[in-house]
């Protein structure tokens, strides 16, 4: 029979000591209802294999396109089709302009502000604001340039904003539509590790012609060594955020097809800003020339009357 002393329960410190003490002994670890299980560390990630990952973006997209397959789509004829490409909020829309303002070299546009949620709002709107500040500020620098002339009579041209509406909004979607088909034909040729959509290649135009907002207010100054200086920091902005975003996408091609695909945007980019420049501000304006016709004509008509 076993003795009284036996039969007692004692009372253990902690496991990690009675551990080690007794390396041979199984222990078996109860938690609270309210306690979380610590994670036990793993192996260390390459440094290199994160870099990759962070330019290319394969770890936030592979989760952000495993969640939109999630999603139910709706067709394309119902309101809550469009309504996703407008479900944005306003903290979104300022990271996205500011990095269309600080382009960073080695990062990725799309992969760091786009993909994620790409949307219409912001290129839209930018769009829409730039047509009206180059119409406005057109105008104002006409009727600053001849202020104080006495054979000069300010009009209101209003057909400048139709203009600037057809040129902007067409140079937003006919040139990424462009590009997008070119990328589709060429991936077919030839496997790009780094592919676009139509909407996220919209999203990099629209905002990427923010930067003319504030550039074509200032456009307003009549020196035209100024505006050239400053439609020339605004290209240099955009111009790169264009380059390093479509770079990574044709980069696998031919050296020179992927050159001149660059080359090219940005000679399109080149050619909308400097037209702008040429046609909305130092365009020669004829509303301050006088309406009468010349001596010798007045004379003329005087004698046949």
């Amino acid at each position: 029979m076993a003795a009284v002393d036996d039969l007692q329960f004692e009372e253990f410190g902690d496991a990690a000591n009675s551990l080690a003490a007794n390396p041979d002994d199984t222990t078996i670890s109860i938690e609270g209802p309210g306690e979380t299980p610590k994670r036990q560390p793993g192996p260390p990630r390459g440094s290199g294999r994160e870099e990759d990952d962070e330019l290319l973006g394969n770890d936030d997209s592979d989760k952000t396109e495993l969640l939109a397959g999630q999603k139910k789509s709706s067709p394309f004829w119902t309101f809550e089709y469009y309504q996703t490409f407008f479900d944005v909020d306003t903290y979104q829309i300022f990271d996205r302009i500011k990095g269309s303002l600080l382009p960073i070299p080695g990062k990725n546009f799309v992969r760091l502000y786009i993909r994620s949620n790409p949307d219409l709002y912001g290129p839209f709107w930018i769009c829409a604001t730039l047509v009206f500040a180059i119409a406005i500020s057109g105008n104002l620098s006409n009727f600053l340039i001849h202020l104080g002339e006495k054979t000069y009579h300010y009009v209101p041209q209003f057909r400048k904003v139709s203009i600037a509406a057809t040129v902007i909004y067409a140079y937003a979607w006919l040139v990424p539509l462009a590009l997008w088909g070119f990328l589709v034909w060429r991936n077919s040729k030839v496997m790009n590790i780094v592919s676009y959509s139509f909407l996220e290649i919209v999203c990099v135009y629209g905002y990427s012609l923010f930067i003319y907002v504030p550039t074509a207010i200032l456009w307003i100054i009549p020196q035209k060594a100024v505006r050239w200086i400053l439609v020339m920091v605004a290209l240099g902005i955009s111009g790169s955020v264009l380059a390093m975003t479509f770079w990574p996408a044709v980069r696998e091609d031919n050296r020179r097809i992927a050159l001149a695909t660059i080359v090219t945007i940005v000679l399109l980019h080149m050619l909308l800003s400097v037209g702008c420049l040429a046609y909305f501000f130092d365009a020669p304006e004829m509303d301050h020339f006088p309406t009468t016709g010349t001596p010798n004509q007045t004379v003329t008509a005087a004698k046949s009357s």
